[in-house]
This record gives C-alpha cells, structure tokens and sequence, in this order.
C-alpha cells in the first residue's frame, strides 16, 4: 500500500524512501508537527528536527534502549537460551550501561584503533587490485563490504576468511530480516551460535591480547563480568560494527563518484581530509537507532506510550537547516560540523574513532588508486535502508 501522508502513515521500507529519504524528511521537518506516527511495521514515531533527535537521545530514562531495531525482534523465548544475549552498550540504560560501556572503550581508543591502519589499508589495496585492470568495479560490493568486516574479525581475533559468511548473517538480521523475523531470528541464532563457540574455546585455551579473552577475565566490584556480557559485545562488534561502517564507506564513493570537482579538492587540500570526513558522515549518516517508551509521556506534542517505539533518525537530524547551513549541500570544508552520525548522548557510538579511520582509509586508498571515476550507470545503484542506509551495488568505470 501506497504511502498517502507521511506525516500519519510513512515507511521506512518504501523504496523511493529508500533511495532518498530527506524529502520526506523535510517534508515531515517543515510541518507544523515536526514528528511523525505510522502504524506500519508494528508502529512508530519519527522525529526529523536536530535538537527533538537529541533531547530524545539524552533524555534515557524515558526513551530507553530495551530494544533498538527500528521494527519489533522476534520473541524472547524464541531465542531460547540466548534470550538475555543483547548488545552491550547501546542496547543497555543505566546503571549496567556505564561498565558496559567502560569496558570497551579502551579497544576503541585513538592509539589502540591506530594500529589497525597499515593492515586495512593493504586490504583496500589488495581489494582494489582485483578489479582495477578491469576498468570497472562494483565500489559497493567489490570494495566497501569488504573492508569493516575484515577488521572487525582481526579485532575479535576470529578468522578473516569468513568475512562473506560473517556478512550474510549480518544482512541477516539488518536488511532483510527487518521485515521477516523468521530470516532475522535464523541469522542471530548463527551469530550467536558462532561466538559461544568461540568463548568457549578461549575459556579453554585463553590467548594474550585477545578482545574476547580480555572480556571475559574482567571485572567489575570484584566479579567476573556475566558472560552473556561478552557474548553480547561479540554481537554487537559483529552486527553493529560491519553494516553500518561499509555503508558510510559505499555511500561516499557513490558522492565522489558524481564530483570531480570533490575528488580534486581532496587532491589539491590533503589537509582537508578530517574536515572532510566529517562531513561525508553527516551528509550520508547512515544509522538509525530505535528507542522504547518507558513509561506514558507527551514528548513536542505528542503523546507516546509506554512501549511505543521511536525512530532516532540521525540521518534526518543532520540535514535539518536549523543546525546546519544548505543542509543538503556537501562541503567538504565545513567548519560547524556537531553532526549526530554516531549518535547523541549516552549510548553514542564507541567505536566511532574506528569507523573514522576505516572509511579515511578506503577513501584515501581508492583515490591514490583511482583518481577518477564515474558512476556506470546511476538507475542501477542499489540500496537498502530502514536501520542503516547504504549502496548494496554502486558499479564505477574508470
């Protein structure tokens, strides 16, 4: 069924929606009410105006994050004995979310991701040298798919080779199991499947600066952390960590790809490229997260109840012209730049300094590489959105 009025009844999965979701967006933002409900996928409200995004984001204790899929997860008990198993921190609200979040954050700390640069950018060359005698390549599925999945199993310490098996179930449970629980529940189940494996075998054969071995000798008051703890962090590394960063990496390409005169600007203005990053993030965000309603609230107007679910649209925060000028409008030398790509509030993003240096590298490598290229043809560009937007296949001659 056709989408009538997004501002009562708009769809996440609609493919023109998909493809470009910020007129929508506008169109929602410019409203006299700037936050949106439909009924569609189990119900929802989307707020489009930057400042509604983050009070929402740091207001926890209302809108917590029980559940943070932008549609409803299979049921607990179908989940058996993995039912408790989440995604520690952003699937977690204080107290617990604080040494959820401290614990990990060392592994994500600028000097402790530094290290992971020399080895992703001999992937990316080792990925672009597939393809680049060829004259064509898919940018998307050839080159960003490939990368974020392959650092993440370095950092787990769990085998590379896998990365295309690591990738289908991530799909899994973020593209086409959003709208079929069946593929979403069967794709989680292998995950977790997989990393209880995994634990168990570092229970019994511990390795030395291993992240799944550090986790499970920490503690916290005195007390080995749960191990359901680890085994959530695995999945959250795993599923939050890969789509999300090959979908900013596509996305990019996909922009560079339509503008030269970009390409020539990181060229000519090497010094440009922090700024730069920056900005690709917040015009191509691609996450949105999910929040519940803990309790009956009137938030701008409208009134939630408890268990509503709430779209934290990152993406549409970042172009609202309240916050940014010529929203829409990519400046790679944009000196305001307080984008929420990564998030707002307690929950933002921890590994945002890996996602930073992993799409800085893709970028700089491609670009050394290939300094020019152009899209083979625009209409064939594929997409999936609803949790995390990005090209699925963006092929590029050159």
């Amino acid at each position: 069924m056709s989408v009538t009025d997004p501002l009562t009844d708009y769809d996440i999965f609609d493919r023109d929606y998909v493809l470009d979701p910020f007129p929508v967006q506008e169109a929602i933002r410019e409203s006299g009410c700037p936050i949106a409900h439909t009924e569609r996928w189990g119900g929802s409200w989307l707020p489009t105006r930057y400042e509604d995004v983050v009070a929402l984001a740091q207001e926890y204790e209302t809108f917590t994050s029980r559940q943070i899929l932008v549609t409803a997860p299979p049921p607990q008990q179908a989940e058996g004995a993995y039912a408790g198993v989440a995604a520690p921190p952003i699937s977690s609200d204080p107290p617990e979310h604080h040494w959820h979040r401290r614990l990990i954050l060392p592994f994500f700390a600028p000097q402790a991701v530094a290290k992971y640069e020399e080895g992703t950018r001999d992937l990316c060359n080792q990925l672009i040298d597939r393809f680049v005698e060829s004259g064509e390549g898919d940018a998307a599925a050839d080159y960003a798919q490939q990368i974020p999945v392959r650092v993440i199993a370095t950092m787990l310490g769990v085998p590379t080779d896998l990365s295309d098996t690591f990738t289908g179930w991530v799909r899994g449970v973020l593209e086409a199991g959003l709208t079929d629980p069946k593929i979403r529940l069967e794709s989680r189940m292998k995950i977790l499947d997989y990393f209880k494996e995994q634990i168990e075998d570092r229970k019994a054969n511990p390795r030395e600066n291993d992240l799944i071995t550090t986790l499970l000798n920490s503690e916290v008051d005195g007390q080995k952390v749960p191990e359901e703890y680890v085994h959530g962090v695995c999945n959250l590394m795993l599923v939050a960590g890969v789509d999300t960063t090959w979908s900013a990496i596509g996305a990019s390409l996909w922009h560079l790809a339509q503008h030269p005169e970009h390409r020539r600007q990181l060229r000519e203005n090497p010094d440009l490229w922090p700024m730069a990053i920056e900005e690709l993030l917040r015009a191509y965000a691609p996450v949105t997260m999910a929040r519940l309603v803990d309790h009956d609230v009137e938030f701008q107007g409208c009134p939630m109840k408890a268990g509503d679910r709430v779209l934290m649209a990152f993406p549409a925060a970042n172009r609202d012209p309240r916050q940014f000028e010529n929203p829409d409008e990519v400046i790679l030398d944009r000196e305001h730049n307080r984008h929420v790509a990564f998030g707002a509030g307690i929950h933002r993003c921890a590994g945002s300094n890996l996602a930073r240096l992993e799409l800085r590298v893709a970028l700089q490598t491609w670009l050394a590489r290939i300094p020019e290229f152009e899209l083979v043809d625009p209409e064939s560009v594929t997409w999936a959105g609803g949790q995390v937007r990005g090209p699925r296949i963006c092929k590029v001659r050159f």
